[in-house]
């Protein structure tokens, strides 16, 4: 596949305070809880992560698991238990899989619970830390595992704005902490994807090159959305702006005699996978690099 190169302007300056945050509480956690999304668990994940959790349990939570497919969900499922990761698929809108947390977290802590028993803190509450990017449904989850609105959600980074504890029943407590990204995107792909998912804003890339380059992504692994909703037989030779021409085409996205409206395609294809109506997509995979 020829991706397209773009430049990505990316400079979240309330980032680091929030980080900061993160390296001084996780020492009054006993696990940390990482909140992925389910059609891009790669990059959804803070690459800070390992150092940021040390030595402590970790839960992933594999959120949105509702929009991504099946299959690729299991294979994700497999990538992160052979590295000894528990594992928790969810779709924090709807509550599925999420009455299944406590449990998990039970289970992840089984060994500490014990300690708190032979120590004779029976009434001591497990502390869970629960990290995750922007919008990739944290206080969303959050709120269904607490039964009422415990945390404040929002569709912008950084609206957490501070840590907060939340008490699920006497005996878990949740540390809440703000959405974390990071201050450069390591490789295009990564901020392609987040850009897609709507993690950050489309507005920092070129909408047209990343329109282009999804289509190269979809043609390479869900031709058949293409044509089932675009109503076009994606050329093997054909570059994503192409790609976008020819969908444009069947949309009548005419600009003048002979010309179509690329950008308006573009916008369209985006809008229309967030819409949920390319049907349950993952946009990368375990195999990949």
């Amino acid at each position: 596949m020829n991706y397209e190169k773009m430049n990505i302007q990316w400079f979240p300056g309330h980032m680091t305070k929030a980080q900061r945050m993160i390296e001084e509480n996780i020492k009054l956690v006993d696990a940390v809880c990482e909140i992925l999304d389910a059609r891009i668990p790669r990059s959804s994940r803070n690459p800070d992560i390992d150092r940021l959790a040390g030595d402590k349990p970790r839960l992933v939570i594999l959120n949105r698991s509702d929009l991504a497919d099946p299959g690729a969900t299991a294979a994700w499922r497999r990538y992160f238990e052979a590295q000894g990761l528990a594992i928790l698929e969810t779709d924090a809108r709807s509550g599925k899989g999420v009455k299944e947390f406590v449990p998990a977290v039970r289970a992840l802590l089984a060994d500490k619970l014990a300690e708190f028993e032979a120590k004779g803190q029976v009434g001591r509450p497990l502390r869970v830390m629960i990290l995750g990017i922007p919008n990739v449904g944290k206080s969303t989850f959050i709120n269904k595992v607490a039964g009422r609105k415990a945390a404040i959600a929002g569709d912008r980074p950084g609206v957490t704005r501070g840590k907060q504890w939340i008490s699920i029943d006497r005996g878990l407590d949740l540390l809440d902490t703000p959405g974390i990204l990071w201050p450069k995107f390591e490789s295009q792909q990564v901020g392609e994807m987040l850009a897609i998912t709507n993690a950050i804003k489309a507005d920092v890339l070129d909408k047209e090159t990343l329109g282009a380059n999804f289509m190269l992504r979809l043609r390479e692994h869900y031709p058949d959305a293409l044509r089932e909703r675009y109503k076009f037989e994606p050329d093997p030779e054909a570059n994503g702006y192409e790609l976008l021409e020819s969908a444009a085409k069947k949309r009548g996205f005419l600009v003048s005699r002979g010309e179509y409206d690329i950008e308006r395609m573009a916008n369209t294809l985006l809008g229309e996978y967030h819409d949920g109506k390319l049907g349950r997509l993952t946009l990368e995979y375990p195999d990949e690099e």
